[in-house]
């Protein structure tokens, strides 16, 4: 992935609203887990765009994303629940790229693709 510029708009939102009131990492990566929890709207489609160890997936594949597992949410690892192959599980939201998603989805996906670049 490449480096992206600077976005005030996105960084003020993700100052303002996310991670607002957050002094650790692990404060932080729980405000990430609540805003995406929060703001994306499941059921919705997503493309892969990003081969990883931890995932099945392969790039170009599309896939339903129906939820946010419980899992412990870090500031390098967010995870989404998928269906997949007549079964559900949770692959990193880094890998994914809305396809057919509320504007708020997308966003949030965006917002979250940013943080993890910059």
């Amino acid at each position: 992935m490449t480096t992206r510029d600077r976005d005030e708009e996105r960084d003020e939102r993700i100052n303002m609203e996310i991670i607002v009131d957050a002094y650790t990492p692990e404060e932080q990566a729980m405000g990430w887990h609540i805003y995406l929890e929060e703001t994306m709207d499941f059921p919705f489609k997503a493309r892969c765009i990003d081969e990883q160890e931890v995932s099945p997936l392969e790039e170009g594949e599309t896939v339903r994303v129906v939820g946010k597992p419980s899992s412990e949410p870090s500031l390098r690892q967010q995870f989404v629940t998928i269906e997949w192959m007549d079964r559900e599980f949770g692959v990193p939201l880094s890998q994914l790229e809305p396809v057919e998603a509320s504007s708020d989805t997308e966003q949030a996906i965006e917002d979250w693709h940013y943080w993890l670049e910059r």
